[in-house]
């Protein structure tokens, strides 16, 4: 069995590597090795890479540590090592909102992950996901103050004015979710009918772990090709969910337009066919257009989950 300080690197590294490898390949509409957008570019991804592995390894040493029993799972404070993280980020590029989604799915499979591989001596997909169950359901209103400062210092698009209650963007929020004791779980099932992020927290992360990674390891399997299996992976998770931050900034009719073209071109052969990579090609440019109005930025997080998970089951590029 590796010793504790091999598996809190063995962790952040395969988080890191998972941010590292989905950001480079040729997704549609996103940042990739040969698309930038005017403000943020394929290296602010990358030094947001280097800036994040501090803090997914404090995610997966307090995970070791609820195992320990040294903390209860309501004292992980995700929330703080998500913001501390996110800080970190900014501090180390001017690319502005990288990270902030894949920040919110990994840091609690960190410390799932650090629960599991002290638990097991081999990986257990299934244990994680049952101690992710936990983890998610027992953080504070601390963890949600603090995933609200997160969000304002990256500012992410189209939140404005979307929550019912307790608005991300209202100055009075974090005083009423510490007054009245709203967890973070809570919060994210007041926004999970709007954003996929939060859906996967509240429901245990059935993108990630339902859909999106047996169809990732298939494709694997298939094409032996690592950029095709994590373009067709993103194509097939967006095709049947709607990306929440295009129905943000545009509309749900949008989204859903986009998810149809991603099955229109999944059906044609995507990536290994000549016609698939031409609707491919004509697609990303579309995604492109109105000053990337339209990139599916929440399927790329989800992806970074999957992949992730795949290398900590054994996967090595």
């Amino acid at each position: 069995m590796l010793h504790k300080e091999q598996v809190i690197k063995h962790i952040s590294n395969s988080f890191q590597l998972a941010i590292l490898l989905e950001v480079s390949a040729p997704k549609p509409g996103n940042i990739t090795r040969t698309a930038n957008f005017r403000n943020t570019r394929y290296e602010h991804f990358l030094a947001s890479a280097v800036a994040v592995e501090p803090g997914l390894a404090i995610a997966a040493k307090r995970g070791i540590m609820v195992y320990e029993k040294v903390i209860g799972l309501n004292e992980l404070f995700l929330g703080e090592v998500m913001r501390d993280s996110v800080m970190n980020i900014m501090s180390w590029q001017h690319g502005g909102n990288t990270l902030l989604g894949s920040v919110l799915l990994l840091f609690p499979l960190a410390a799932a992950a650090g629960m599991t591989l002290s638990e097991k001596e081999k990986f257990s997909i299934q244990q994680l996901r049952k101690n992710l169950r936990s983890i998610v359901r027992s953080t504070t209103s601390v963890d949600a103050v603090a995933v609200y400062e997160t969000i304002e210092i990256f500012k992410p698009s189209g939140l404005a004015g979307k929550a019912p209650i307790l608005d991300v963007t209202d100055p009075e929020s974090k005083n009423k979710i510490l007054k009245d004791n709203v967890s973070l779980f809570e919060i994210f099932k007041i926004s999970a009918s709007y954003d996929a992020i939060s859906r996967e927290w509240v429901e245990n992360y059935p993108i990630t772990f339902e859909l999106g990674l047996p169809y990732f390891n298939k494709q694997l399997s298939e094409t032996g090709n690592l950029n095709i299996a994590i373009t067709h992976t993103f194509l097939k998770v967006l095709s049947l969910v709607p990306d929440t931050l295009i129905a943000r900034k545009a509309n749900l009719k949008k989204a859903q337009e986009v998810s149809d073209e991603a099955k229109k071109i999944l059906n044609l052969g995507g990536l290994t066919t000549s016609i698939g990579r031409e609707e491919l090609s004509k697609f990303d440019n579309d995604l492109r257009s109105q000053n990337n109005r339209y990139n599916p930025g929440t399927t790329a997080d989800i992806i970074a989950a999957i992949i992730a998970l795949t290398i900590l089951d054994g996967y090595r590029p």
